[in-house]
């Protein structure tokens, strides 16, 4: 029973919207996925993205949003774009597209965009993840340590489901009290962000961004992270077994406008 409590607790507060750590708020973020069946909707969400909406977004003080697209993006039979969106709280995430809707700087750039017949959608569809930053790192990163060509830089967001709310809760728990957060921080992932997901297709689940200046660079940190004595402690620990079911990957390629 105690157990049971315990876990519960977590989920809760795992959840909870006004959690607080060491006086500051956590972050929430957005995951927008535009699926895009040829290059000129993807010309058009793009030219949208860093014409309207990204200065849209400055205008009420939301900076940092970064833009991306996945490795092999212009061959893919489904074109995507993902955009990833800081908020300092939930009422900012609620009151966006009202305040999109009062700008009116906003309407006339993002006009090609906004007003688009329904036989020239710019997009297919739009998949949207709401996320509530880790206790053990409450807001985002914006990895400055990244030395490589712009056009190289690879970010990897993992997404890692856990086959009840329970274990769930036992993963993020991993991350936070358990140290898998230091361990990240000390091996040099240049760590975006890591978050809960409140709402989204897959879960219950955690997704987390990674930053790397080439692919060649990613794969020698998760050599060594794999290889590291305090992650096989912790991935060895009776305590945090079969608490991932799924994990999905996507590496990305950020934009020319991307601000991370």
């Amino acid at each position: 029973m105690y157990k049971l409590f315990i876990a519960i607790s977590l989920f809760t507060n795992i959840f909870s919207a006004s959690a607080r750590v060491d006086g500051k708020t956590r972050e929430f973020y957005s995951i927008r996925i535009y699926q895009l069946k040829n290059a000129e909707q993807e010309a058009r969400v793009d030219n949208y993205l860093q014409h309207a909406f990204l200065p849209a977004l400055h205008r009420m003080g939301i900076a940092d949003v970064g833009v991306f697209k996945p490795v092999g993006n212009d061959t893919a039979s489904v074109r995507r774009i993902y955009v990833l969106i800081p908020f300092k709280s939930l009422e900012q995430f609620t009151g966006l597209s009202a305040a999109l809707a009062k700008d009116a700087q906003y309407l006339s750039d993002g006009k090609d965009y906004l007003d688009a017949s329904y036989d020239q959608a710019p997009y297919d569809r739009i998949e949207s993840i709401l996320l509530q930053a880790f206790p053990d790192m409450p807001r985002h990163n914006v990895p400055a340590a990244l030395q490589g060509p712009r056009a190289e830089r690879v970010y990897e967001l993992r997404s890692y489901e856990g086959p009840t709310e329970k274990y769930f809760a036992n993963k993020v728990h991993m991350f936070n009290e358990g140290g898998e957060i230091p361990l990240f921080q000390r091996l040099g992932f240049n760590a975006v962000f890591y978050a809960s997901v409140l709402s989204g297709s897959n879960m219950p689940n955690l997704m987390y961004m990674t930053s790397f200046d080439n692919m060649a660079s990613r794969e020698q940190h998760w050599k060594t992270f794999s290889a590291d004595p305090a992650w096989k402690q912790l991935s060895g620990s009776p305590q945090y077994q079969h608490n991932v079911s799924h994990i999905d990957i996507v590496f990305l390629h950020p934009t020319e406008y991307s601000e991370l």
